[in-house]
């Protein structure tokens, strides 16, 4: 589970998360199995977040910044993906994302993801640093 502290401040609004996030810019967030269903996070700041099998149904991610973020097994069953930065995240494994939801987002074809979700474009190969 996700730190309850991060979800706490995640909960109380965008605004304050963000200030959060950029008085604690050594703090990776930690919202692992988060449920973030239905939530408004436009424009919020989860860059290089843990959110491994998060449930976003239905929250609005429209302008959030995902560059880096594990997504990894995360619901994006009607997540609105648009204008959302997806540098080097990680999808393996997102379930309930398609193409259209993807193409939406900036900078998915730099997104590690599955084969279904090539969407035409390559996918980038994960280089392991160990």
């Amino acid at each position: 589970m996700g730190d309850k502290g991060h979800m706490a401040v995640l909960k109380h609004g965008v605004s304050d998360w963000n200030a959060w996030r950029a008085a604690h810019t050594g703090t990776r967030p930690e919202l692992a199995q988060a449920v973030l269903c239905g939530l408004d996070l436009a424009n919020a700041n989860l860059a290089e977040a843990d959110m491994r099998r998060a449930d976003l149904r239905g929250a609005n991610l429209t302008g959030a910044t995902l560059a880096g973020a594990d997504l990894a097994g995360a619901d994006f069953f009607k997540a609105v993906l648009n204008d959302a930065d997806l540098s080097g995240a990680n999808l393996i494994g997102a379930r309930s994302l398609n193409c259209w939801q993807l193409e939406k987002a900036r900078n998915w074809q730099s997104a590690f993801r599955d084969v279904d979700l090539a969407c035409g474009a390559p996918i980038p190969r994960r280089v392991d640093h160990s």
